[in-house]
């Protein structure tokens, strides 16, 4: 049975102990899963006590950065993207990009080629705007934190940083922002003017199910998507981590399928 846990500012709406369990289950292997609510104040006694007493654990926001030096190194991903949401014997790992990636791909969506608009440049937001642009797209990101967008850049220099926000015809606008959800829930990081130009939505908040920036691309009549999908596969790709496999698409996609007849149908 391993002992595992989800660290963020606040995550007592999020489904990851039920996504992480039932993967963990249909993996062969049984988990107990803490949801861990934790104030700035707080951070470091916890991040100790996860590092000495569980068996592996996931870092959300706004802590994929903080919890760095904390680890004795880091490996794939989050070498590449800098920001770590899974944690196994003090090494750091990053499954945001590839979770991502899988959920685009199992709905259709190919990045290659088109103009996409990423709303954020924090921890999730680094490893969207890498992928996307190794995918062939043409990126441009916009972070209200000017110095997100600047240290991104500087880091990737693959996507043109915007430091105001217009209307443009992107190919589909993707909110990595928090807002939308828990004390923001009702707002939209961008009105109907920016999402009239878009073609498609996507918002990587999965509670509420449609957040009012869905809601409103839905309006506009845009195609959307929320994040459920890359929250279960992200969290499929660290419990191959915690158990030491190697992860297999097909099998993602089949446990997500079976997952959502559950608790999302």
């Amino acid at each position: 049975m391993y002992k595992l846990a989800v660290i963020g500012k606040d995550v007592s709406k999020s489904d990851s102990a039920k996504m992480h369990t039932y993967c963990m289950a249909g993996l062969g292997s049984g988990c107990t899963f803490d949801l861990l609510s934790v104030p700035k104040e707080s951070f470091d006694g916890c991040a100790r006590k996860l590092l000495s007493e569980y068996d592996g654990f996931c870092v959300t926001i706004p802590y994929k950065l903080d919890i760095m030096p904390y680890l004795s190194r880091i490996e794939g991903d989050a070498r590449v993207f800098g920001a770590v949401n899974v944690v196994k014997g003090g090494v750091g790992y990053n499954t945001d990009g590839v979770g991502f990636m899988l959920m685009l791909a199992n709905n259709g969506i190919d990045p290659n080629g088109k103009k996409i608009l990423v709303l954020g440049a924090g921890g999730a937001g680094r490893s969207v705007i890498k992928k996307l642009a190794d995918a062939g797209a043409d990126v441009y990101a916009y972070d209200l934190r000017r110095e997100n967008l600047d240290e991104v850049y500087r880091e990737f220099g693959c996507f043109t940083p915007l430091y105001a926000l217009v209307p443009a015809a992107y190919d589909v606008i993707i909110n990595v922002t928090g807002v939308g959800m828990h004390k923001t829930e009702g707002v939209s990081p961008v009105g109907e003017d920016v999402l009239s130009c878009a073609g498609r939505a996507i918002d990587l908040i999965y509670y509420p199910r449609k957040s009012e920036f869905l809601r409103l691309a839905e309006s506009l009549g845009k195609p959307i998507l929320n994040g459920e999908g890359m929250l279960f596969y992200q969290a499929y790709y660290g419990d191959c981590i915690f158990l030491g496999r190697e992860p297999r698409a097909g099998e993602a996609k089949a446990l997500f399928e079976g997952y959502k007849k559950i608790y999302t149908d």
